[in-house]
């Protein structure tokens, strides 16, 4: 497999067409080694010692511009669907506040009591066993499975991007402006995304990790969340171990 295991709608879609743009491009590939092989052969000097004066063949011209735009306009189709399916948001069950920082992120869950946390990545002094240099944090996200999420971005300073690939999410945080996109994972687990924008030196030192747990955890979550900080605090701990997954 090419890409992450795709753990949303959103990214199994993009998957799939992935596979077929393979098939495609495979295709294009050999026809043209075929065609450049043909030509080597059949119209060298040794073949042909008398060359030939023609300057264009009008039948072969219109074929070699309508195919490409037949397989250009094949796959758009699709290509559309998938960017209108990412960007429709229906039946959203909860909102995830994103913000981007110099060089940190800042979460939201403005319908879970407003709870908010800065997230930084751990240095590599302190990487745990388990823990993966360079995308371990020291408050992860924390989601429920199978839940329609509203996901809002946006920027205090330079343009950031918010992207996880297992989510098939890679959206742009721009200060001034409210980007959306959504997310419905379908598997418990931990995933990992970074800052897919060149927004200065610490660029590569904003991962996200995304902790999905069931629902009835991620009630137990937001409950030690209320207690642990008031709105607009960073000094979050990260509950998602409160029971297990």
């Amino acid at each position: 497999m090419m890409t992450q295991e795709a753990v949303t709608p959103i990214m199994s879609k993009m998957t799939e067409f992935h596979d077929i743009l393979l098939v495609v491009i495979f295709a294009v590939s050999v026809f043209v080694f075929i065609l450049l092989a043909y030509v080597f052969v059949k119209f060298n000097a040794k073949a042909n010692p008398v060359p030939s004066k023609n300057s264009h063949n009008t039948l072969l011209e219109i074929v070699w511009t309508v195919v490409p735009v037949i397989i250009l306009v094949a796959i758009t189709i699709p290509s559309l669907r998938i960017l209108y399916f990412s960007e429709t948001i229906e039946d959203a069950e909860m909102t995830l506040k994103v913000t981007g920082n110099q060089w940190y992120w800042s979460y939201q869950y403005p319908d879970n009591g407003d709870i908010s946390f800065d997230s930084y990545m751990i240095p590599d002094e302190e990487i745990g066993p388990g823990q993966f240099r360079l995308l371990e944090v020291d408050n992860r996200i924390v989601i429920p499975v199978d839940t329609t999420i509203r996901v809002q971005l946006t920027a205090s300073d330079v343009i950031h991007n918010w992207a996880v690939p297992a989510f098939g999410v890679k959206l742009d945080a721009v200060p001034g402006r409210l980007n959306e996109n959504w997310i419905r994972v379908k598997k418990i687990g931990t995933y990992y995304g970074q800052c897919s924008e060149l927004c200065g030196v610490g660029h590569g030192f904003m991962p996200i990790a995304v902790e999905v747990v069931s629902k009835e955890n991620f009630a137990l979550w937001v409950e030690g969340a209320k207690k642990e900080f008031a709105e607009g605090g960073s000094q979050v701990k990260t509950y998602a171990a409160v029971g297990g997954n």
